[in-house]
């Protein structure tokens, strides 16, 4: 029997995403190479095609197509079992994003658009001049605007969870806790304890620019990179973003006396491209359909942790790569001394430059205060004496001003409220996959107790990738991040296997100092 109805759909999403891939398009370069002074008119462009999805993204003719390939898959003769099931999540997902997509006024749409570039230019600028108060008014509005999201939507969650939704399909507060309050007692207990054998892990030297970048090429070469498909760029906060099928893109940034900062940023948005590529490219599961789309951000978070922490952050990828990094004129003799060098034990003030024992932490200061400027009536004026008071509180740093502060993150510039417990979800999720591959490469012969090292010493990290595909990129939205973890290592997810992590990591950095 043919799919009629089930090609029209699909045409019609193939057109919704590629204008949805323009906005992703004009959005790359906002963050690349535009110059300041063309915010306003993106502000424009990027709310008109704001305005032009959400029309047809609440349309009567995509009700109607869903409804016709809804009733095309019931009468049709179910022969192969998997591919109905894909078919009708495939459906079910739609319906649940036409279902929000139509509670939404088309206005609220438009100025969410505009106020989320305006507030990206804002928080550059209020960043490099170290001025909240120029960024302040732009933050105000993107919270009232994203409550009145909330609203609208009207969904049996709270202000927060309802934002927190498309990131993290199904995510509650309450949950949220259960997850991450071992990490409270916890991680503030590791980090007292990596303040003994901090002093020997301290950085006080840096490479130039031009070698950090070229150690960034080396880096996706050995880790199979394709540039038919990808390219590497540059921006104010690194990302990676899929543009196309055939079109991956990814940023970094070089930080001054921070020498393996691009480094580490490459190797965390080069896990998420990775994950984008290897998601499901079947007909019915392509780039326009929901099954082709990640699972949730904290699994997206979990594959880039996973390259960055576990991979590039490992003793055996400094045993194999330390030569690079001495070649560049890093004063390094030994793996050894790269993986002390790559790995210090210095609570600091900032997310993207922390250690894996105290980066949790700046994750659940994070989440506590965009919950409670969303939902619990913390002022946006009070926002950086609150932020310094909880730095203070539970990493016994204080920000010298709030450009090391509250200012240092993009993702409240484009109110993307919800966003940030999915990188210590994420975390939580790698750590659990993590050991599952352990087991995995064990049966496949690895005999040490750290068979991932040992696949890296050899030069084998394609198996590792190659393992992530057939268990965990191709289930698309299949499922959600919970199950895929159940599904995966045949436990729920919690906290257990991070803190076992950071426990035995910190004692392996501890006896080597």
């Amino acid at each position: 029997m043919t799919n009629n109805a089930l090609n029209k759909l699909g045409r019609y999403l193939r057109e919704t995403q590629l204008l949805g891939s323009i906005h992703s398009t004009l959005y790359w370069d906002q963050n690349t190479t535009m110059p300041a002074g063309a915010a306003s008119w993106r502000g424009e462009q990027l709310g008109l095609l704001a305005k032009v999805l959400h029309a047809r993204q609440s349309s009567d003719e995509f009700d109607d197509l869903i409804k016709e390939a809804k009733e095309e898959l019931q009468i049709q003769s179910v022969i192969d079992q998997k591919d109905a099931l894909q078919k009708g999540r495939n459906i079910e997902l739609l319906e649940i994003e036409l279902s929000r997509q139509k509670k939404l006024d088309s206005k609220l749409v438009v100025e969410i658009a505009t106020a989320q570039t305006d507030g990206y230019a804002l928080w550059q600028e209020a960043k490099t001049k170290n001025d909240y108060k120029r960024f302040a008014p732009a933050l105000k509005k993107l919270i009232t605007l994203r409550q009145e999201q909330a609203k609208q939507l009207d969904e049996p969650r709270s202000c927060w969870e309802t934002l927190a939704q498309p990131y993290e399909p199904d995510l509650t507060i309450k949950r949220l806790n259960e997850l991450f309050d071992p990490l409270r007692t916890r991680l503030p207990e590791l980090v007292n304890k990596a303040k003994t054998a901090s002093s020997k892990n301290t950085i006080n030297w840096d490479l130039t620019e031009r070698s950090q970048l070229k150690l960034c090429e080396r880096l996706l070469n050995k880790w199979g990179r394709d540039k038919h498909i990808t390219c590497l760029g540059r921006s104010p906060h690194p990302f990676s973003i899929t543009l196309g099928p055939q079109d991956f893109r990814l940023t970094t940034r070089v930080v001054p006396e921070q020498p393996f900062s691009c480094f580490l940023a490459t190797a965390h948005e080069w896990g998420h491209s990775l994950y984008e590529q290897g998601l499901p490219s079947q007909s019915h599961q392509w780039f326009a359909w929901p099954l082709g789309q990640a699972t949730s951000m904290a699994v997206h978070e979990s594959q880039s942790l996973f390259w960055e922490n576990r991979v590039a952050r490992s003793r055996a990828f400094s045993d194999s790569f330390w030569v690079n990094f001495s070649n560049e004129g890093a004063p390094v003799q030994s793996g050894l001394d790269l993986w002390r060098s790559i790995n210090p034990l210095v609570p600091g003030l900032n997310r993207v430059e922390a250690d894996e024992v105290s980066y949790g932490i700046h994750i659940l200061i994070r989440t506590d205060l965009e919950i409670a400027l969303l939902q619990d009536g913390l002022e946006v004026w009070d926002l950086p004496n609150e932020w310094n008071k909880r730095y203070k509180e539970l990493l016994g740093v204080i920000p010298k001003n709030d450009s090391e502060g509250c200012l240092q993150d993009v993702h409240w510039s484009e109110g993307a409220f919800g966003y940030f417990p999915s990188y210590l979800l994420g975390h939580l999720i790698s750590a659990q996959l993590s050991e599952a591959m352990s087991i995995a490469l064990k049966e496949e012969g690895y005999r040490s107790d750290d068979p991932l090292g040992e696949c890296i010493l050899e030069g084998s990290e394609h198996k590792l990738l190659n393992w992530l595909r057939k268990e965990v990129h191709h289930h698309g939205r299949q499922v959600n991040a919970e199950q895929l973890v159940e599904k995966v290592t045949g436990r729920r997810l919690a906290s257990n296997a991070f803190l076992n992590y950071l426990e035995n990591k910190l004692e392996m950095l501890t006896s080597s100092s």
